[in-house]
């Protein structure tokens, strides 16, 4: 019984070991490996700044023109070319009542970043949902109904130089699957798509 027991357990550690790193590429080696914006297009760069994001680290789903750009973790950034005028990036949450949104007007061989951070209405949502529960968050969802912004994100823009600061220690998001509910959340594998 004892040797089943440290068997599962060493295995458990092997498979859920914890990443404290990201392993995607930084910005100037991204940016020398993929050049600048593809001719007749802008880039739009989206980034998650470092910082305790707690145990999990849930990324963010993030949306440009209702496509997914990649999910979004603490400490990462990503991005898309996308060809002149109009566009959105949006963001939702599971169980979150609403969506966040802000219109981009790219014009081609730009680059535009975008800060991401919770939303007012997210912040008052969580504080009340940890201090009053079910009822706490049913109330905090009436009290913030009127928000400017009712989803979970807030997209800050950033001028070109204070993201180029921002960016330097964040990574690329990479690509990631689960394996079902066989694994619990923190058993995440990495893998490269072509």
């Amino acid at each position: 019984m004892f040797w089943r027991g440290a068997t599962l357990l060493i295995a458990a550690v092997v498979l859920c070991g914890c990443e404290t790193e990201r392993a995607g590429l930084d910005y100037s080696g991204m940016m020398r490996k993929v050049g600048p914006p593809k001719a007749g297009h802008a880039r739009i760069v989206v980034l998650r700044e470092k910082g305790y994001a707690g145990l999990t680290d849930p990324g963010w789903d993030i949306l440009l023109d209702g496509g997914p750009m990649s999910e979004l973790k603490t400490g990462t950034y990503v991005y898309a070319d996308r060809p002149p005028g109009q566009h959105q990036l949006s963001a939702t949450a599971a169980l979150f009542p609403g969506v966040s949104q802000r219109d981009v007007s790219a014009q081609s061989g730009r680059t535009y970043f975008f800060l991401v951070r919770p939303s007012e209405r997210a912040k008052v949502l969580s504080g009340m949902s940890a201090g009053g529960g079910i009822a706490g968050l049913l109330i905090g969802a009436a009290v913030t109904s009127g928000n400017s912004n009712p989803g979970p994100l807030d997209f800050f823009p950033l001028e070109e130089d204070a993201a180029q600061v921002t960016i330097t220690e964040l990574r690329l998001a990479e690509q990631r699957f689960r394996l079902g509910a066989i694994l619990p959340p923190a058993c995440v594998f990495v893998t490269r798509l072509p």
